[in-house]
This record gives C-alpha cells, structure tokens and sequence, in this order.
C-alpha cells in the first residue's frame, strides 16, 4: 500500500516538474521569437540605414562632381576673359605688316618709350629709344651677345613718322627712286612701331656693308629668335633689299617658329599672325 502511494505521489511529483518545463520551455520559445523578432527588426532598420548612407554618399559624390566641373567652368571663363583683357592691352598694331602693306599714321607714336643705354650704342652722343616693353628683351640680348665676345652695337631704333619722312627725303634727293628699294615711306616703317633696331658692329660702322659677312650677323642669326627677335627683309623678299641688320622684336614664340620652320615675318598670314598677339611678351 505504501509503494502504491510513494509511486502515485512520485508520478504526480513528475507531472507537476513536466508542466512548470513545458511552461519554461514555451516561455523560452516567446522569448527567442521576440528576440529574432527584435533582431530582424534591427537588421532592417540597420540596412535602411546603409542604404540611406550609400544614397547620401552617392548624392555627396554627385554634388562634388558638379562642383568640380562648376569650377573647371569658372576656370575657363576666369581664362578666357583674362586673354581678352591681355589682348585689349596689346596694341594690336604691333604684330602688322607695315612694308607697303599697312599704313601707320602721324599720329601714332607707342605708348611708353624706354632710352637704350648708351653702351650699346655705336653713336653714343645720338639717343636710341625703344617700346619699353620690349627693352628687357632687347637687354637680354645684348647681355648674351656680349657674354659671348660679340661685339653688337645699336645704330637706329624708334624713328617717329617726320624722321622716317626727313630720312627718306634725303634719300631720295641722292639715289633718287632707287631709295625705294631700302628705305620705306614714311608710315610703312617698322620703326615707328618702337619694336624694331638696326644693328652694327664697331668694324662695320654706319656703311652697313658686309654686315652679313660678320660673326655679329651670324650670332644675331643663330640667337635673336631666343629673345623674340626675326629678320624682316631676308634676301629675295618682295619689299626691300637684303637687310641683315634690322630686326624686329616679335615675341619668343613666333620667333621661334620662324626660326624652326625657316621662315620670316611677311611669309606669313597676317590672320596666321594675329594669334601670336597675346603672347608677344609673354
């Protein structure tokens, strides 16, 4: 009879243990849903928030971007306007075919003459002026002809329109129209342009003659280019006889294409030329 009882009262001991697990265990199976529930929850607001910062990272990227090709914009338009302020500054007049081409008038004169210093000159006790734009890259010169042992003198530069009249004159009344052939009228020299210098050395002197024939010429021809500096009247040219010494100052980077390209000034396009004017004292 007692085991009868013990056994009865361990089964119902069982029972009662079986349902307080059965309660856990279902109690632990809500828990783990609302914790997955949770979890789920949180990876979608996690990837919601990776995908707002993609799309934030992606619009960012899109604003610099834009920004960037707003200031490569900006850029070009800031450049452009500075070429066109540099090509207003420019007197456009000194990139012109003046040999019987373009006509200057009485009236021009540059806008700043610079005197060239007197030890350059071959007749000191006469002035030489020159557009003062273009002296440094006259002094250049001179300073690499004399670092070289050339002896390089100047004879003429800046001639205003009643020079160039008066010199002409004077031509004409002793070689007649035969003047024509060396010396232009007045209005269609290079001289009144201020950029243009007539070199001599101290053996050759005013005659002129044989200037090509001189180490001088030959330096002038060789190194004048590197300081913007081309021949104007080469031999065969249609306007004037072979003139070794004048040299007209045209910018480094014209005058290094003449030069590469065995070619003068008035071999040129005068439309060709234009393009060089913002950059002739570059």
């Amino acid at each position: 009879m007692l085991g009868f009882i013990f056994v009865v009262v361990f089964a119902g001991f069982l029972s009662y243990q079986y349902y307080h697990l059965e309660q856990y265990s279902l109690n632990l199976e809500k828990e783990l849903l609302q914790i997955k529930g949770n979890l789920e929850a949180k990876s979608m607001e996690l990837q919601n928030t990776i995908l707002d910062r993609d799309t934030l990272a992606q619009k960012l990227e899109e604003e610099k971007s834009r920004m960037d090709e707003l200031a490569v914009q900006v850029a070009d338009i800031t450049s452009a306007v500075g070429l066109i302020e540099k090509i207003q500054a420019t007197d456009e007049e000194l990139l012109q075919k003046y040999s019987r081409v373009y006509f200057l008038n009485e009236n021009y004169v540059p806008e700043s003459l610079t005197q060239i210093d007197q030890a350059y000159l071959y007749n000191p006790d006469k002035g030489q002026y020159l557009y003062t734009k273009v002296m440094q890259f006259l002094q250049i010169l001179l300073q690499a002809a004399a670092a070289d042992g050339v002896d390089l003198k100047i004879i003429s530069a800046y001639r205003s329109f009643g020079e160039q009249a008066s010199l002409k004159y004077s031509y004409k009344v002793t070689y007649g129209s035969g003047a024509n052939k060396f010396s232009a009228d007045q209005g269609y020299s290079e001289h009144q342009l201020g950029t243009t210098v007539d070199f001599t050395n101290s053996e050759i002197g005013s005659t002129m003659a044989g200037f090509d024939k001189t180490n001088t010429y030959e330096w002038l021809r060789q190194n004048a280019f590197k300081y913007g500096f081309a021949l104007s009247y080469p031999k065969g040219n249609t306007y004037y006889y072979f003139e070794p010494w004048h040299w007209r100052f045209v910018g480094t980077r014209l005058a290094e294409r003449l030069h590469s390209e065995g070619k003068y000034f008035y071999d040129l396009d005068q439309r060709d030329i234009n393009t060089y004017i913002v950059s002739l004292f570059d």
